[in-house]
């Protein structure tokens, strides 16, 4: 089988397409036929070497978090799915993978998936699965959105922002989309009350916000001092100088800067599918690439500027 690896750390163009054995599912797991899988931060860390510590250095390492596709075999004890079951799931971003969700297979533990929504595309699906449940679990579980609360989504263009925006106004928040100016009409479109262009607009001339949603990592302290007396703040773009944000925050109690390692199950994927099912989620691409461009597709997602996600298509 055809899957995307590198061979040493460093920019997209360490990625290759690699003839490898495709892997048979072991008690518990489950091997799926992928159909597509999409860029993530996550993909992109782990290639640029900045979780060394984690995937080490025995080469080649697999890319692609998340993926949805075809069950094709299933192992011992494996319950609940049968092969040409269509579903949707990821890789454990803990471990490390020599072939992962950007591979024509994939082989996963059976809690690790769920049934894919009956609407969606595999490329759409794709999409949707690590940002869908990173801005759910920061939304609903990690700061508590509430109905009538004033939220920012920051970096509200990229894929768990436009994921963010429909999930917080669909739980009644009134939505303040920070991004390009370009964007305004889609971010709208998906749910948005206002949408402020980050270029010309400074924390202190918004606000202020019981919720904020930061996808972007940057100007942390700043923007925490827009919130509520109750506000509360997450944080999903982690680095080195968000990471001390968020620890000399901690002092601010209930207002202190929050994160979380998004690690979905099939009990998050099945809610996620459900917000799609009701029609309060939808994909938003911007570009999709065959498995051969997959390189292609890791550097639009890092020039950024764009709306959405950056799909590989793997079996079209």
């Amino acid at each position: 089988m055809k899957a995307v690896q590198f061979m040493s750390y460093g920019a997209a163009d360490v990625l290759r397409i690699n003839e490898v054995d495709r892997p048979a599912p072991a008690a518990g797991e489950v091997l799926v036929a992928v159909e597509a899988s999409s860029v993530n931060g996550h993909d992109v860390i782990v290639r640029s070497g900045g979780l060394k510590m984690v995937s080490g250095r025995r080469f080649p390492i697999g890319v692609g978090l998340d993926f949805a596709g075809v069950v094709a075999d299933i192992g011992a004890g494996v319950a609940g799915y049968r092969a040409g079951d269509r579903v949707w799931g990821t890789v454990h971003p803990r471990q490390r993978h020599t072939t992962a969700g950007a591979a024509e297979y994939v082989v996963v533990a059976a809690d690790r998936l769920a049934p894919m929504p009956a609407g969606l595309s595999p490329v759409e699906a794709a999409s949707l699965v690590v940002a869908g449940t990173t801005a759910l679990i920061a939304l609903r579980d990690s700061v508590q959105l509430a109905a009538g609360e004033r939220v920012l989504v920051r970096g509200a263009a990229g894929g768990v922002g436009t994921a963010a925006v429909q999930l917080a106004h669909s739980m009644g928040g009134h939505v303040t989309a920070l991004a390009r100016d370009r964007h305004a009409h889609i971010l709208t479109a998906l749910g948005a009350d206002e949408v402020r262009d980050y270029g010309s607009t400074t924390s202190d001339q918004i606000g202020p916000f019981d919720v904020i949603l930061d996808t972007v990592g940057t100007e942390l302290h700043c923007y925490r001092g827009r919130l509520t007396r109750t506000g509360r703040m997450v944080t999903v773009g982690l680095s080195g100088p968000a990471l001390a944000a968020i620890a000399a925050s901690s002092v601010h109690g209930s207002r202190r800067i929050r994160t979380f390692s998004a690690n979905p199950d099939t009990a998050m994927l099945r809610d996620l599918a459900a917000h799609v099912d009701s029609g309060a989620l939808r994909p938003v691409i911007d570009g999709v690439h065959p498995l051969a461009d997959a390189p292609a597709a890791h550097q639009a997602f890092e020039r950024g500027g764009v709306v959405g996600k950056q799909v590989i298509e793997v079996a079209a």
